[in-house]
């Protein structure tokens, strides 16, 4: 049989074959960007086992693989905040379950610093928007059961919330904090900031 005769891939095929490509670079951009913000589009390719022509092909520079994987880091953590089922029970109770989500400091160890650093505060906040949502729906209810304060705008206390979730991945990276603490420290943090009677604690 000649090269001419051979049966071509289907779309089908060539649509796997892609996204098999695309999950190998994302999820070797992961491992690359927890070593270092600033890891180039040669070391993401030799992590994935692709070359330069297939990396380009998906990905034409590293702040589209930064978005990319941003995405998909998102996409997954709202998947996983579903099955965290913030609607019901007491509020407190559900921020605890919210930043117990399996691996929810985890997947954005390095990603996050690489993506402020390459895409730009602004966008990356952005891309938090439906997490965003989430958690001003969870403050909102709190605050309707007399369990979370009222006398600080929602949006100021999801703002701070943010913040100090990326502040403590950037200690647990620059081993000032362990990781096992992680979770247990920002939980108490963060349920003191919405206690609505801090002068009684």
């Amino acid at each position: 049989m000649t090269p001419t005769d051979r049966p071509r891939p289907t779309p089908a095929a060539r649509r796997a074959d892609a996204e098999r490509s695309i999950t190998a670079i994302l999820d070797a951009a992961a491992v690359c960007f927890g070593r270092s913000p600033d890891a180039t589009m040669a070391e993401i390719a030799r992590a994935a086992g692709v070359g330069r022509v297939t990396l380009y092909g998906h990905f034409n520079s590293r702040e589209a693989v930064l978005d990319a994987l941003l995405e998909r880091t998102l996409t997954e953590i709202d998947s996983a905040l579903d099955a965290a089922d913030l609607e019901s029970g007491p509020a407190a109770d559900a921020l605890v379950r919210f930043l117990g989500t399996p691996r929810l400091l985890d997947r954005f160890r390095g990603l996050y610093a690489a993506a402020v650093r390459h895409l730009g505060p602004e966008r990356v906040r952005g891309r938090h928007e439906p997490v965003f949502h989430r958690l001003e729906q969870l403050i909102s209810r709190g605050q309707q059961q007399g369990a979370f304060r009222t006398d600080l705008p929602r949006p100021w206390l999801v703002t701070t919330i943010y913040a100090l979730v990326h502040a403590l991945i950037s200690e647990v990276e620059e081993g000032h904090l362990p990781a096992e603490q992680a979770v247990d420290m920002l939980a108490r943090t963060l349920l003191g900031l919405l206690n609505p009677y801090p002068d009684k604690e």
